[in-house]
């Protein structure tokens, strides 16, 4: 058997690289999805875990202006409206979809998106999908 690669986690808050980490943490939501039959009808309990690093302006950009930040409330409203679209049957996707709305706005340079599904198994707090994803910008 092959050596396996070891990754290690991204720094999401680097001052060198002026990028600042905005996260969300434990938000919970009712989502349809799965594949078996049993999950289609009935939504169930999801969990969902964020980190963006996102790129900071050059000079004072702030000025105590939401206007300047990516803010966790839009981020989070998205991600409401994602799920409440209708059923998906892996959570790879819904993962996959939350990084690329999440990547849409252009300060956002890295996505990290962890979603659980929290009621699957009754000896298992949860299981899921985590995944990381790179602006494709020039």
């Amino acid at each position: 058997m092959g050596h396996a690669e070891i990754y290690e986690p991204r720094r999401f808050a680097d001052a060198r690289n002026r990028l600042r980490h905005v996260f969300v943490r434990d938000l919970e939501l009712l989502a349809r999805i799965g594949v078996h039959n049993h999950e289609k009808g009935t939504p169930q309990r999801i969990r969902i875990n964020l980190d963006l690093a996102v790129v900071e302006e050059q000079g004072d950009p702030l000025q105590d202006d939401l206007a300047h930040v990516v803010c966790y409330e839009q981020v989070v409203a998205a991600i409401r409206q994602l799920v409440a679209q209708g059923h998906v049957n892996l959570v790879e996707t819904l993962a996959e979809r939350v990084a690329g709305l999440c990547l849409d706005d252009e300060r956002v340079r890295v996505a990290r998106v962890k979603i659980e599904k929290l009621d699957v198994f009754p000896d298992a707090t949860s299981v899921g999908v985590e995944i990381e994803r790179f602006a494709q910008r020039t």
